[in-house]
């Protein structure tokens, strides 16, 4: 029904809220009604942000109630909640120092927790320079980025789409940083 794509905008709103209002009726501690909230929020992110932030942190509230032993689970509510608070709607200066916060602790663990060529080590880098970006700290992002794209291109490879990613997030910073040098602009350093 659906040949493999991902749906956006009022598809996936209308997909979240009737998502939602299936599994609404069951115990708080059931995995279906945790799951379905949090894509609610996701899907409420891009046109409602404030609301989907408040649906986010419950769900990230009511990750660490009732799955405290799941750390991955908790983290990936965290990345959620981070996510949000960089939506456009919501950007100002202390949401964007909650939202860096937020993702370099998910980084930090996902770090000691996975190691620092695990895909979601690298996913939780990218995230912590796209913050770095949208704050205009690009040195810090810059080298950032340059040794999470060796780690991508060791462990993932050049064709993934993290590591296309990160190449695109360092042209970026390289583009925007209006104090960039030539040996800057050298990718391959």
């Amino acid at each position: 029904f659906d040949c493999g794509q991902r749906f956006h905008g009022a598809v996936m709103l209308a997909l979240g809220w009737a998502a939602w209002k299936t599994y609404l009726g069951r115990d708080e501690l059931d995995g279906y009604r945790r799951h379905v909230m949090g894509a609610l929020g996701d899907a409420l992110s891009s046109s409602r942000p404030k609301e989907a932030l408040s649906v986010l942190e419950a769900n990230l509230a009511l990750t660490r109630r009732f799955w405290s032993q799941d750390e991955d689970l908790i983290l990936s509510a965290q990345a959620n909640v981070a996510n949000c608070l960089t939506v456009p709607g919501l950007r100002d200066k202390a949401r964007q120092d909650e939202a860096l916060v937020l993702r370099r602790g998910i980084y930090a663990r996902r770090l000691a927790v996975n190691g620092a060529s695990h895909v979601d080590a690298i996913g939780s880098g990218c995230n912590v320079a796209c913050s770095l970006i949208i704050m205009k700290r690009f040195g810090e992002s810059r080298r950032l980025l340059r040794d999470l794209l060796v780690r991508s291109r060791q462990s993932l490879g050049s064709d993934h789409d993290f590591t296309l990613n990160i190449v695109h997030s360092l042209v970026e910073t390289l583009t925007l940083n209006p104090e960039r040098t030539r040996d800057d602009l050298r990718l391959h350093q």
